[in-house]
């Protein structure tokens, strides 16, 4: 920063990390709105569970496939601005949702509505030069707690769809998230990083050496990490109420209330789990991570219909370190490559989001092709036994190369 330049207040960073993890709640119900109206959009229009399927992961493919560019942007034209505009472009696509009338307009509407999920490589690549490296899994880690907006969604949307459609559900979450980027705009300022940048204090890279890490497969590594612990949590949060309701019986209601008790621990412990990896280390978190969820998957992969109790309790703890999960795998990002934490976080939520898009839609076809419900923790199993294994075979590579490392 110049020494003409307006130095960073006390309250700055707070003000940036409470703000941005409000704003990030926010976008994340917006973003999976579709986890309960869609359910009556299937109603309605008579969808197959494939269809389904796509109608809920297409804001996810989105939200997914924008992060990258959307983290390079947030380093080269300041967090502030990106998140603000990110915000304001998805509002109008769910705005333009509450008109739709036919199965194409509303894939339409969720591509447009998956913008909100974007707003997570932003909201990283904003934050974290507020705060030194030791402090990065803490507040990364609360910040991600916006996941608890899948939650706000399955509380209070089938009270707004039963009373007043599904419409007034798209329209009151625009609403809400229009506010948020206007609240947004006028409370936070800009970040140090753009702020040196933007004063020619730290010149600015050149685009393609921005994503320069993206050819370390340790990378790739942390995206997969990132497929299970994220994708799979936002698969869950979206696929449960219509699971409860084809397994149990339950009511929407019911079903959606249960839903939200899943997203709650699943969101509010990604502090936790940043704290830990902070204290403990991001490598023996995700040990436990993957052990933990390997043996509730397999638990919940069973064919005949577990009691609801037990699935429930399974599924929570599944939940609770996908949560840790998920913070731990974003400790490794600042430690590993502080200067490219927009392309490096970018690429990793990416891959994250494109879980939360793939395995809704893989979940559908399973069930059409098996008859089996269980079928998409049969697939859930698969995948953390593929990232155990590479975790634990990278690890033991490091070990015989003596290279230090941070975490795993």
């Amino acid at each position: 920063m110049s020494a003409t330049s307006k130095p960073l207040s006390a309250s700055e960073p707070a003000i940036a990390l409470w703000m941005s993890t409000f704003a990030f709640t926010i976008c994340f119900a917006v973003w999976t709105i579709f986890a309960i109206i869609g359910i009556r959009i299937k109603e309605e229009l008579g969808l197959s569970e494939a269809a389904f399927g796509l109608l809920v992961g297409t804001p996810i493919l989105t939200g997914s496939l924008v992060r990258i560019v959307l983290g390079v942007w947030t380093t080269r034209y300041g967090g502030r601005l990106v998140y603000t505009l990110t915000m304001l472009a998805a509002a109008f696509a769910t705005l333009l949702l509450s008109h739709a009338t036919t199965y194409p307009q509303m894939l339409l509407a969720g591509l447009g509505i998956g913008l909100a999920g974007g707003s997570f490589a932003v909201g990283i690549a904003y934050v974290s030069p507020f705060f030194p490296a030791e402090k990065q899994g803490t507040v990364l880690g609360i910040f991600g707690a916006g996941n608890v907006g899948a939650a706000v969604t399955k509380f209070l949307a089938p009270v707004v769809l039963v009373a007043a459609g599904w419409q007034m559900v798209a329209e009151y979450w625009a609403a809400a998230l229009f506010l948020t980027a206007v609240l947004f705009w006028f409370t936070t300022s800009d970040d140090p990083a753009f702020r040196s940048r933007k004063e020619g204090k730290a010149p600015r890279r050149p685009m393609l050496q921005e994503f320069a890490p993206l050819k370390n497969a340790q990378v790739w590594r942390f995206s997969l990490y990132y497929f299970f612990a994220f994708g799979g949590f936002v698969a869950l949060s979206l696929w449960l109420p219509r699971y409860l309701v084809g397994v149990y019986g339950f009511d929407i209601a019911t079903a959606g209330m249960i839903a939200a008790a899943y997203s709650v621990p699943g969101s509010i412990f990604r502090a936790l789990g940043g704290m830990l990896s902070d204290r403990k280390g991001a490598r023996s978190v995700m040990y436990w991570v993957f052990g933990i969820s390997a043996a509730a998957t397999l638990v919940l992969s069973v064919p005949a219909a577990l009691p609801p109790a037990i699935f429930i309790l399974a599924v929570f703890v599944l939940g609770f370190v996908m949560s840790l999960g998920k913070a731990a795998v974003y400790k490794h990002i600042p430690a590993y490559y502080p200067e490219s934490i927009g392309a490096v976080g970018g690429i990793v939520g990416m891959v994250g989001g494109l879980g939360g898009f793939l395995l809704p839609i893989a979940f559908g076809l399973l069930k059409d092709a098996t008859g089996l419900w269980s079928s998409c923790f049969i697939l859930l199993f698969a995948v953390v036994t593929i990232s155990l294994f590479w975790m634990h075979l990278s690890i033991r590579q490091m070990e015989r190369v003596s290279v230090p490392a941070v975490a795993a």
